[in-house]
């Protein structure tokens, strides 16, 4: 009976509309896994339909290939922007299989900015694999006139000390205080609560978690929560709604969503 009324008092507060002068933005972090399911598929569409059915504004996507062999030499950013009807903003990290990955935007608000941007790694040798990683970064414009920037990154996943210097990198870079436009983080840390990466991440940042900090990978059975969406601390935001959605098929990570009310 506690969970169904905690469902029904979720929904409640999403539909409540925003007090004067306040807007909400609806909010979705996913690693996609380069388009592949767990059943070995590579389905744009079976993703595509994950994104639309919360209807959100802006979409931090991880894992997304473009031209690249493994997946059919598919410009997936492109086919996922089309797919949602979401314009779609593009950050590769590296040259992969004569194409690119990386990371992606997707947007029903309007664009006055992109930055792409590097981020520290170890480089890989014969014994350690590692990838090259990044952030992309948009200022939009809120349907209210007001002007937020919405990131995307992916951190290392095999190496502590890279998540640690990335982390530290994403708040000298977003976190600068003399910089006062409101800023939004979205990605797959590779890193659960407690880390160290995240204890730097969260000195600058407000982790827009559920209060079950529910898992997202692997997304069937998941055990560990690594995917995460920020707010940067000062920034006026309220948390409305947040949650992990129980999608297990269409890529190896649950995607996280929020309803964030900008005050």
């Amino acid at each position: 009976m506690k969970s169904l009324l905690f469902f029904f008092t979720s929904i409640l507060i999403t539909l409540l509309p925003a007090r004067a002068g306040e807007e909400v933005l609806r909010i979705l972090c996913y690693n996609i896994h380069y388009g592949q399911g767990n059943d070995g598929v590579y389905d744009l569409e079976r993703l595509a339909a994950v994104i639309k059915a919360v209807d959100p504004d802006l979409v931090a996507l991880q894992e997304v290939d473009v031209m690249v062999r493994r997946s059919g030499q598919v410009h997936q950013a492109e086919e996922l922007g089309k797919l949602t009807g979401l314009d779609v903003y593009y950050g590769p990290t590296q040259h992969y299989e004569g194409g690119l990955f990386g990371n992606a935007v997707l947007t029903k608000l309007p664009v006055s900015r992109v930055w792409i941007q590097p981020l520290p790694y170890t480089e890989a040798t014969p014994e350690l694999t590692t990838y090259p990683r990044g952030f992309v970064a948009v200022t939009v414009k809120t349907p209210g006139g007001k002007d937020v920037r919405f990131v995307s990154t992916h951190f290392q996943h095999n190496v502590e000390e890279d998540r640690i210097a990335e982390a530290e990198a994403v708040n000298r870079y977003l976190a600068v205080e003399s910089e006062k436009i409101p800023t939004l983080l979205a990605g797959d840390i590779n890193a659960v609560p407690e880390s160290e990466p995240m204890k730097v991440l969260l000195s600058k940042w407000s982790n827009v978690i559920d209060a079950e900090a529910a898992p997202t990978v692997p997304s069937k059975e998941p055990k560990s929560r690594i995917d995460y969406i920020f707010y940067r601390q000062g920034d006026p935001f309220e948390i409305v709604e947040t949650r992990v959605i129980a999608e297990e098929m269409a890529s190896d990570h649950r995607p996280v969503f929020a309803v964030l009310r900008v005050k």
